[in-house]
């Protein structure tokens, strides 16, 4: 039992083997060798190209006990590595996991962080198959996960044309509403990122797609990462942003911006791309991905240009977006 063990009372091999067992449960045909050995051996499909990510998971920083519980930031923490192999239009084939802990952190904390990764792995048929534990004075969560995909489909940030369509899937701003949310005490964090593998993967066949990129750092943050490696420039029309129902009365509510949470929130995870002129449009597009799908603007040859229709003035001032080692 591990109801009030503590990690240092379990040991790191105790706590070793315990994600060992939760792991073996869900291993794939494309695992060949997973957890006990130096490094995991993977089964990859002939002549694919693999896409390697890694994220980390920072308390204090990216998660905090208080505003949900274990279980979610663990699957978030994976969510985050998902989307990023969407984003490239890659299969996941496994991911790995370092957790950092205090030895005062109850073993069923530390195993529901790892249960919830593993979740949402097998989820997307993507197995844990090692990592590393150690003593920290902060929990976090390291992942790095490994995808594949057809040669010649990876969908790339440096793949926008001048005349393309900027479209994304989903909708913006929730998370970062449901964050404010919760940092004010009003709720725990209620909403539920989702990896978009399935429309990558749909989006990597499509004849006409362009470049791709997650919305991870917020929509303003990400197409600049996108124009910057494009070297084109963008008209983005903000009355055409995609918002969940009922987004803009809780944004006044909290006396927030809605425009400015869904250009500059973090964590939406869904897929910001572009097609050219002759692709299909957004109905068709959504139902190719199976999922809502909405054209926001277009891709222009002014190199970093950008415009924002329908903003009020300085919205473009800000740097927007999440920063790690800056302004917001």
């Amino acid at each position: 039992m591990t109801a009030r063990v503590k990690l240092r009372e379990l040991g790191e091999f105790g706590l070793i083997a315990r994600i060992e067992r939760m792991a073996r449960r869900v291993h794939g045909a494309g695992v060949a060798l997973g957890i006990g050995d130096d490094a995991a051996l993977l089964r990859a499909r002939s002549g694919e190209p693999l896409a390697l990510t890694t994220d980390a998971f920072v308390e204090g920083v990216h998660f905090r006990f208080g505003d949900e519980p274990a279980l979610r930031i663990g699957r978030r923490a994976l969510v985050a590595n998902l989307s990023d192999l969407a984003a490239m239009g890659a299969r996941p084939l496994a991911f790995t996991l370092a957790l950092a802990a205090p030895p005062s952190l109850e073993a069923r904390v530390a195993l529901a962080l790892v249960r919830g990764a593993l979740r949402e792995g097998a989820a997307h048929g993507c197995p844990l198959v090692g990592g590393n534990v150690t003593r920290a004075r902060e929990t976090s969560l390291t992942i790095a996960a490994v995808g594949s995909m057809g040669r010649g489909r990876a969908l790339l940030r440096s793949a926008a044309r001048p005349g393309d369509r900027l479209l994304v899937t989903g909708s913006l701003g929730g998370a970062a509403l449901d964050r404010l949310r919760a940092e004010r005490g009003r709720s725990r964090l209620r909403h539920r990122p989702e990896a978009r593998i399935a429309a990558g993967l749909a989006l990597a066949r499509l004849p006409g797609a362009g470049a791709c990129i997650d919305v991870s750092d917020g929509l303003l943050a990400d197409l600049r990462h996108l124009l910057e490696a494009s070297r084109v420039g963008a008209e983005l029309d903000v009355a055409r942003l995609p918002r969940p129902r009922g987004f803009a009365t809780a944004s006044r509510a909290l006396r927030l911006d809605p425009d400015r949470l869904a250009l500059a929130g973090g964590e939406d995870y869904e897929l910001l791309f572009t097609v050219r002129p002759g692709a299909p449009g957004a109905p068709a597009l959504a139902r190719r991905l199976r999922i809502p799908v909405t054209e926001i603007g277009r891709i222009t040859a002014r190199r970093g240009g950008l415009r924002l229709r329908g903003a009020r003035p300085g919205m473009l001032q800000s740097p927007g977006g999440w920063r790690h080692f800056g302004p917001r």
